[in-house]
């Protein structure tokens, strides 16, 4: 009897060394095996799968400026501090007269009791993110021209996550996490007098994973919204993202809302391109198929457009880890216009129509990549630019790099992260610093 029970007891152990050590296999890092480079451009590289139990956690601690230092700008710019003191600046709006409205927000409170919502609460933290939301926007004016705001001013107070800006005429429109509001707009007021009035809900039930609601006008009036998938791959059903991973096309004349295009897990930034109806966005990808895949992209999103999420990424490559769509839908899918590298996280951006920085920056988009947290080793934490051609499209070059620093050389801290980047008044550069709480202003040197 004790020989049988000294056997169980080894096998017992022999089997817990083996679940230790499978464990340990499937929960350890994934390193890339292609730079962020190969992973750009028109044809970037498409890596092999490989998908993860356990995500690949690499945050960057959040640390702050010390006083004196500021990003590195790209030779013949010089950067510097328009704004400091804010409360995680998110996304920018300049108005008519030069003014500049700042989105301060975080993500609205969240379900923490979990093991994954703790996993995620302590991860934002060391992010520097997932505190307590300013809910506010800022005006913030440079009257002396002189690059500094020395107005800043609590513009609107008490919003609920508020992230996309867009001015129509004398009509303010911001886009809640959950609703849209429009505010009578008031040249030259530091402070909104008006009240709002709701136009339309939008998505925020589930855990409202992606609660940004990034916000651009049509020339006509009617307002484009980006909404992220409320998941990494519809993991909670597909039916909890009906108008979800999508933008979203809003009338604020009688509230009317459709799906303008489908299929993008996380479409942030929105701008037109310069004298045309083109709509372009950039798109967050889906997350733990390893460090290489699936590269965030830049595209021209057209009515009716689907970009194959969840099941297809690229243009038709599939994701093996969602069961499959009630019907094939590979050849309907569109493949995005530019890669700008796997896990870049790209947020804010626009097109460089005003902006005065030399010929270089010219013609093309500057792109606020706020960094990885799930990539080994770690990629973004810059703001990049992408030229574009004689027909509206990207060249077939990499970006260029216009403002970093922001990482710490040895991969492991972070002194902020960009989260917007905007054409000033006076053709300058300007970019939220989120965890910095700084918009920085890029002009020329001198």
């Amino acid at each position: 009897m004790r020989k049988i029970l000294k056997y169980a007891v080894l096998a017992l152990v022999a089997l817990l060394i083996a679940g230790g050590i499978t464990l340990y296999v499937m929960s350890r890092p994934d390193v890339a095996r292609f730079s962020t480079a190969e992973l750009s451009g028109r044809v970037p590289v498409m890596a092999a799968q490989r998908p993860e139990i356990f995500p690949t956690m690499n945050v960057p601690e959040a640390t702050h400026w010390p006083a004196g230092q500021a990003p590195v700008a790209a030779e013949g710019l010089a950067v510097q501090r328009f704004a400091e003191g804010l409360d995680h600046p998110r996304s920018i709006l300049v108005l008519r007269n030069g003014d500049v409205l700042v989105a301060e927000a975080q993500s609205p409170p969240r379900d923490t009791s979990g093991i994954e919502g703790k996993v995620m609460s302590s991860l934002m933290s060391k992010a520097g993110a997932g505190g307590k939301s300013a809910n506010r926007i800022t005006l913030l004016r440079d009257a002396d021209g002189d690059g500094k705001a020395e107005v800043k001013s609590a513009y609107i107070t008490g919003l609920n996550s508020p992230y996309g800006m867009a001015l129509v005429g004398d009509t303010l429109y911001v886009a809640n996490t959950d609703a849209i509001l429009a505010f009578p707009y008031v040249e030259g007021e530091t402070k909104m007098s008006g009240k709002p009035k709701k136009i339309v809900d939008l998505p925020a039930k589930g855990t409202n994973r992606h609660w940004t609601k990034s916000l651009v006008a049509a020339p006509n009036g009617w307002l484009y919204v980006g909404v992220g998938a409320d998941s990494n791959i519809g993991e909670q059903g597909i039916n909890n993202e009906f108008r979800r991973a999508a933008v979203l096309e809003v009338r604020p004349e009688n509230g009317y809302v459709r799906t303008f295009a489908a299929g993008l897990r996380n479409p942030v930034g929105l701008a037109w391109f310069p004298g045309s109806d083109q709509l372009w966005t950039v798109v967050n990808e889906r997350d733990m198929l390893g460090s290489d895949l699936v590269p965030d992209y830049l595209t021209n999103v057209d009515e009716g457009d689907f970009f194959g999420w969840p099941w297809y990424y690229w243009g038709g490559f599939v994701d093996p880890r969602v069961e499959p769509d009630t019907e094939d839908r590979r050849q309907y899918v569109k493949r995005p216009d530019y890669a700008l590298g796997a896990h870049v996280a790209p947020l804010g951006f626009t097109f460089t129509q005003g902006l005065d920085l030399g010929e270089r920056w010219a013609d093309g988009a500057l792109i606020a990549l706020h960094g990885s947290w799930n990539r080994e080793p770690v990629s973004g934490y810059s703001v990049v630019f992408v030229k574009f051609g004689a027909r509206s499209k990207p060249v077939d070059a990499l970006p260029i790099t216009l403002l970093d620093g922001f990482l710490a050389k040895d991969g492991k801290t972070t002194r902020g992260r960009p989260a917007d980047v905007k054409v000033a008044k006076d053709g300058s550069a300007l970019v939220a610093d989120d965890t910095g709480g700084v918009i920085w202003r890029v002009a020329r040197a001198g």
